[in-house]
């Protein structure tokens, strides 16, 4: 039985290089606006626009006070915008601007190119089984954190 498990450690070193490559890649697309951190806030209003920055927060997993100061700058820059809910003032709510929207379709294909340095060699079986796995170790980590 080994000492101990390098599961965490190789998780915080892919995430450190492929931050590193993923950067290079959007400078290479023209979106160095962008940073890998803010992407993942983009990747999930991507996908679901007008949403509050709670569940921002919950589906990014980001604090609440990094995530306000990182939609600060996406703000500035001019990528969202915060409006009030008309649900509830006290709600704020998180929508994409048309200069977002116009950067989707490059992102979005930096996306793929990461996605095929990810897997280059792996077989579909693989993938699927190592997602599903790395989803139980985000889901334990989440009941944790919460």
């Amino acid at each position: 039985m080994k000492e101990q498990r390098e599961g965490g450690f190789l998780i915080a070193k892919i995430h450190q290089l492929s931050n590193r490559i993923f950067t290079k890649k959007l400078k290479e697309y023209g979106l160095d606006e962008l940073n890998s951190a803010q992407g993942r806030i983009m990747f999930v209003l991507w996908r679901e626009d007008n949403i509050s920055i709670h569940e921002l927060s919950k589906k990014t997993q980001l604090s609440k006070s990094t995530l306000t100061s990182m939609l600060d700058r996406l703000e500035k820059a001019g990528f969202i915008k915060r409006v009030h809910s008309s649900k509830d003032r006290r709600e704020i709510i998180i929508k994409l601007t048309e200069k977002n929207i116009s950067l989707q379709d490059k992102y979005v294909d930096v996306s793929k190119e990461m996605t095929k340095l990810f897997y280059n060699k792996l077989s579909e079986v693989e993938i699927d089984e190592f997602e599903n796995y790395l989803r139980r170790i985000l889901d334990n980590l989440i009941k944790i954190a919460n």
